[in-house]
């Protein structure tokens, strides 16, 4: 296997991710259609990516005392092979696709793992790797209300079963 299509993901463990825009809504700081997020990085982590050749942004400390800021900017693509994208809540595991995504952007995240996968790009003569991401299982903080109802059965358009009998089905 040629080493441009080697696997080199790189997988982070309780990440704290931030800028999330599942949607691809457009903004200040992003095109329309162009879903992403960012991961939160320790220094060794930064290091590490840079060295690859990753483009890792780093801001000062706010603050005497306080560690720089560093981060990682992780593309969502749904071309070619989507990625695997979990959400878990005490109910269970969803599999969110391409047009449910997006609840990610104003869900209450508890924690994330994540892998990401390399893509190197040359683009008016400068070199370097985007992070696509390649899945991500992302844990649901759910309040004291959520937990209590968790088991109730939900009806209309969000609910599990189905609105008419089935044949097939005894009852």
């Amino acid at each position: 296997m040629p080493p441009e299509y080697e696997d080199h993901s790189e997988m982070f463990e309780e990440a704290r991710i931030i800028f999330r825009n599942f949607e691809g809504k457009e903004g200040p700081m992003n095109t329309a259609g162009n879903r992403n997020f960012c991961v939160v990085l320790t220094a060794e982590q930064a290091d590490d990516l840079e060295r690859k050749g990753y483009n890792v942004k780093r801001k000062p400390p706010r603050e005497d005392g306080d560690e720089e800021f560093r981060f990682l900017k992780v593309k969502v693509s749904f071309k070619g092979r989507p990625p695997r994208i979990v959400m878990l809540t005490s109910r269970g595991r969803t599999t969110l696709d391409e047009d449910l995504c997006q609840m990610l952007d104003v869900a209450e995240i508890e924690s994330s793992d994540l892998i990401i996968q390399p893509y190197k790009y040359t683009v008016n003569g400068k070199t370097g790797i985007s992070a696509y991401l390649k899945s991500i299982y992302v844990t649901i903080h759910e309040d004291a209300l959520e937990l209590k109802y968790a088991n109730v059965r939900e009806i209309g358009e969000r609910a599990d079963f189905p609105e008419e009998p089935d044949e097939d089905i005894d009852y």
